[in-house]
């Protein structure tokens, strides 16, 4: 199953990445793998960060929010976001299945 965390860096990491410049991607690529999962790529981001976006291929849909969680209690980062990503055949699925429960389903009266 592929996830995404994207987040930006504290001003703290970003001190200590323009001290001593390095790329992340051993110390994701590590993690991911010790969870028993797959990076898929890395990027950087400059919009709202500057941040770093991950996308990894985890097995276990259990372990994906440890590894958030272990990023996220290290203090590198914030503005964490999270998401499980689907491919487009899975979001086929997922609206026949919208589908057939939607019957069952009352919104709020108007």
């Amino acid at each position: 199953m592929l996830f995404c965390i994207m987040a930006n860096y504290t001003s703290e990491s970003v001190n200590a990445l323009m001290s001593h410049p390095e790329s992340r991607m051993a110390a994701v690529k590590s993690l991911v793998e010790a969870a028993g999962g797959k990076l898929v790529s890395m990027y950087s981001m400059v919009a709202e960060g500057p941040g770093a976006m991950v996308i990894m291929d985890i097995p276990d849909p259990g372990v994906a929010p440890a590894i958030t969680g272990v990023v996220a209690s290290s203090g590198a980062v914030k503005d964490i976001k999270f998401f499980r990503l689907l491919s487009q055949d899975e979001v086929v699925e997922v609206r026949k299945k919208a589908a057939q429960l939607r019957p069952s389903y009352k919104p709020p009266s108007k």
